[in-house]
């Protein structure tokens, strides 16, 4: 007997009870918006951005290089402009040596006074351009400049005690022009290093960084280089060891008067017409002597030529100074005359002008008759 009730029996294919599905858990929703991709028009405002800043970039970029540049122009500029007077002061002792050569009533005294003067203005210069600070790259010309002024200092220190020393032990003019000749070449000599090693050195360098505007100074102290000669020195120690107002006589004698033309020179004569070329690279040279026993200074010799009678042409120049019994060549050069002087005759007319206490006048001046011709070009 079946015991089960067949209502509550399950048959043999029915599907057994499923489980109800259990509900997933729903996560949380961001409360943040989802990142999106740039929109078209997005970009275009990033790159018009990045354009605007690099372009403010370039132009800030432009200002400072122009800045520096014109800083850098500036320091160059300051320091040239400082050097500037320095290089002024120190040449001109130059002229102020010469001036003193010059002087007639120049003495031992006062020159060796002069020369103090001197060598201290060179120190000054010296110490002022020493306080400067020159750019980077001007260093090495800048101690030029102070060698520049270190060897003027010492030549002028050297000639006040080879004179002092000369004069201690009565040496002889040729000696002592031989010895102040030496201690002068180092003026000479600080001319070639300040034009060689300070302003062509940093006229280059300002060139390689194209700073045009700013202009180097030039300095030289001697600028007749027969000033410094032993012949010129050795007629100074004379004067200084010679005063003028002692026992002898001044005085000048022309000697000759020649006209040089293409290296040919012809003699001119007082009494015989000489024919004499004019309008060519022609020369007239007078010659004449110092016949007193005193050195002389300042000596004016004239060359006039006329026709007629009248002046048609007039030079002067100066002998700065000549030696007792020394001889002295003063050349005329480019002479003009008019065109109507040609082909007449005329005359050349020099005079030696009278030196202070000079009696004797009769043999310092001398009429040449020439007739004057065309110089071949």
């Amino acid at each position: 007997m079946n015991t089960f009730d067949d209502d509550n029996e399950p048959g043999l294919f029915e599907e057994p009870p499923r489980r109800p599905p259990r509900e997933r858990a729903r996560r949380p929703q961001r409360s943040t918006p989802r990142r999106t991709g740039p929109s078209a028009g997005s970009n275009g405002t990033l790159r018009l951005a990045g354009l605007i800043a690099l372009g403010i970039a370039i132009v800030v970029g432009l200002v400072l290089w122009i800045g520096s540049c014109s800083s850098q122009s500036e320091g160059y500029a300051a320091y040239i402009d400082a050097m500037r007077p320095l290089a002024q002061d120190s040449a001109s002792v130059g002229a102020k040596f010469a001036s003193a050569l010059g002087t007639p009533g120049l003495t031992m005294e006062s020159f060796e006074s002069d020369l103090d003067d001197w060598k201290q203005q060179e120190q000054q210069d010296y110490v002022k351009a020493q306080r400067l600070q020159p750019p980077g790259p001007l260093q090495s010309a800048h101690a030029q400049a102070l060698a520049t002024f270190q060897l003027r200092y010492n030549s002028l220190d050297r000639l006040a005690n080879t004179l002092t020393v000369a004069q201690q032990g009565h040496a002889g003019p040729a000696v002592v022009a031989s010895a102040l000749a030496s201690d002068a070449q180092l003026l000479s000599a600080s001319d070639t290093v300040w034009a060689e090693l300070f302003k062509l050195a940093a006229t280059q360098t300002l060139a390689a960084r194209d700073i045009g505007d700013v202009i180097v100074p030039g300095s030289r102290i001697v600028t007749n280089p027969d000033i410094v000669s032993a012949s010129q020195l050795a007629t100074v120690y004379q004067r200084l060891r010679t005063p003028s107002n002692g026992q002898g006589k001044h005085g000048s004698t022309l000697l000759s008067t020649n006209a040089v033309e293409n290296g040919v020179t012809t003699q001119l004569s007082e009494t015989a017409t000489t024919t004499v070329k004019f309008g060519g690279n022609g020369v007239i040279n007078v010659v004449f002597q110092n016949s007193g026993s005193f050195p002389e200074v300042r000596v004016p010799v004239t060359l006039a030529i006329t026709v007629d009678g009248e002046s048609v042409s007039t030079q002067t120049k100066t002998v700065s100074q000549i030696a007792a019994g020394a001889q002295a060549t003063v050349s005329f050069t480019q002479i003009e005359v008019p065109q109507s002087a040609y082909s007449q005759s005329a005359a050349i007319y020099v005079k030696i002008a009278r030196v202070p206490k000079e009696k004797q006048l009769g043999d310092n001046a001398a009429s040449y008759p020439i007739f004057i011709r065309l110089a071949s070009t």
